[in-house]
């Protein structure tokens, strides 16, 4: 963090399921983190993609997360309602001759080459020098440069990519019409002001990718923070895609306790907060005192202790 920079941090999930312990280990992360730098904490709901959206998933977050004692430092923001924001930045870069009409399927994209780091498929420009003219069912790919995207991640150290060859010429529009998750969080971030992004480490590879478009668009750079990721006792990661169990709204104050376990909070601590009868507000705030993130170790997944 630059000394002058007020720290402003976010957490930012999807409404397709109720918050499962995962996702809280996302959300007290960076809570903590914005906390202990005396910063800002806010709350996005990133439902930019109609056809993944739950119905009340939102409610349902933002109540388990009110149940365990979050509170958000300013009015919520819907991707769903920045359509027209998102849109803007689109035209600007496709009058800078920045991106390109693609109509191919899927089919089509499983033609080429598979990036075994990333699982995704490497476009191979099939659509660049068609000069198609837009129509429904149509996406918007960024062109990419065969240069190196480094950035330095507080937790995870020091990772490059090459965007052209480990990514190729990305979707930042669906044909569905609406904004890609990459072009709409980049956007959001830079009109929040976030300064730095805690997220879970299944985002760290997409993080140049997001770096390239905030050079596009000359924003500012924003700093990054990836967690491990929690992981049940087959190695699957929790998320509500693999049915991750809802939290018990029932033990909160156990929910961040054992969160906290996972975050590294060092046994005495645990056992302190477990001997004491604490509120939610007083556990995070004890943790926001006692709990150093960057002394978490580098790693891509820890499990989930599951006899606490």
């Amino acid at each position: 963090m630059t000394i002058n920079t007020p720290y402003i941090g976010r957490f930012a999930p999807s409404p397709t399921g109720d918050l499962h312990f995962g996702s809280l280990v996302t959300a007290l992360a960076s809570y903590i983190r914005a906390k202990s730098f005396s910063g800002k904490w806010l709350l996005r709901i990133e439902d930019v993609d109609i056809y993944r959206n739950q119905k009340g998933s939102d409610l349902s977050i933002i109540n388990s997360l009110l149940q365990h004692g979050f509170q958000w430092d300013d009015e919520i923001v819907y991707q769903s309602n920045r359509s027209h924001i998102y849109k803007e930045y689109l035209n600007k870069l496709s009058l800078e001759n920045k991106v390109y009409i693609c109509n191919c399927s899927r089919k089509d994209l499983q033609k080429s080459v598979k990036n075994i780091e990333t699982g995704e498929y490497l476009y191979q420009r099939t659509c660049f020098r068609k000069n198609i003219q837009f129509s429904s069912n149509q996406s918007y790919r960024v062109k990419t440069e065969p240069s190196n995207i480094s950035f330095y991640d507080h937790l995870q150290g020091f990772f490059t990519q090459n965007i052209e060859r480990d990514v190729g010429d990305f979707i930042i529009w669906r044909k569905e019409n609406f904004a890609s998750y990459q072009l709409a969080v980049v956007i959001d971030d830079e009109l929040q002001n976030i300064t730095e992004v805690v997220r879970g480490y299944d985002l760290f590879v997409q993080t140049p990718r997001q770096i390239y478009l905030q050079n596009l668009l000359n924003f500012r750079r924003t700093e990054y923070f990836h967690i491990p990721l929690v992981i049940d006792m087959f190695g699957n990661k929790l998320s509500k895609q693999n049915k991750a169990k809802p939290l018990n709204l029932q033990t909160p104050e156990k929910n961040l306790i054992q969160a906290l376990d996972f975050l590294g909070l060092e046994e005495n601590a645990l056992r302190h907060l477990r001997k004491n009868s604490y509120n939610c507000n007083e556990i995070i705030n004890y943790a926001i005192k006692n709990l150093n993130l960057n002394l978490m170790f580098q790693t891509k997944s820890k499990e989930m202790n599951s006899t606490l």
